[in-house]
């Protein structure tokens, strides 16, 4: 059974969803990132980033015990070891592979930086217009990528992939991104496609009711304030 270290954000949904995905049995460890646990000694021993997801997975290479950080990494490592939605052919493991880094370099960090500035950063007394706009509209621009993709793909990579599983917990949070998809009907169509899947609706369900505890100084502060 593969150790799953989670909080429920879009990076934690794309490893959650993807255990399921891939019918792999699993338990759950709550890195709370409110309040701290993601700086305890014990969770730096497996991701020494201070970043959740990470996995530990007692049957890894060669029959032992792997741990592993960075979501990307544990998608592709997944993919490896159950020999699904990682591509069947060279090629279309370059699509998966560059469609999943273009999620880890530039929908993840700047839909992030995004949801920052427009809900965070005002709450802790920092409202920077051009910071809203500047990753607004970087947003908006990938979309816009992702979109064209799509209108030729029906998946992102072609076939369902982890590349999918990657994006789709960052592009379904669009609305709170301040986007639209009046003028992507591509993206619209692959959302509800995606989201519609069973696999991905338990993923994205796991203790989905630990987003909604507000935030005070403290928490803020693990989340955005503290040095690791």
């Amino acid at each position: 059974m593969i150790d799953l270290y989670y909080w429920p954000t879009p990076n934690g949904w794309k490893v959650s969803i993807a255990l399921e995905e891939f019918g792999l049995p699993y338990k759950v460890h709550l890195i709370d990132i409110r309040a701290g646990d993601q700086f305890k000694p014990d969770f730096l021993k497996i991701a020494p980033n201070n970043r959740m997801p990470a996995i530990t997975d007692p049957d890894g290479p060669d029959g032992e015990p792997v741990s592993i950080f960075e979501s990307g990494v544990i998608l592709q490592y997944l993919a490896r070891k159950t020999g699904r939605f990682g591509g069947k052919t060279e090629r279309q493991r370059i699509a998966v592979d560059q469609w999943l880094m273009w999620q880890m370099g530039g929908v993840g960090p700047m839909a992030g930086q995004t949801h920052h500035f427009l809900k965070y950063a005002p709450q802790m007394g920092h409202d920077i217009p051009y910071a809203k706009d500047r990753y607004r509209n970087e947003t908006a621009r990938l979309y816009g990528v992702l979109d064209r993709q799509l209108a030729e793909n029906e998946y992102v990579a072609g076939d369902y992939s982890i590349a999918d599983m990657a994006i789709w917990p960052w592009a379904s949070l669009w609305e709170g991104q301040e986007q639209t998809l009046d003028d992507k009907p591509n993206l619209a169509r692959w959302l509800g496609l995606v989201g519609s899947r069973p696999a991905v609706q338990r993923g994205h369900a796991l203790h989905l009711d630990l987003r909604t505890a507000k935030q005070d100084k403290t928490s803020q502060e693990n989340l955005f304030g503290r040095k690791g």
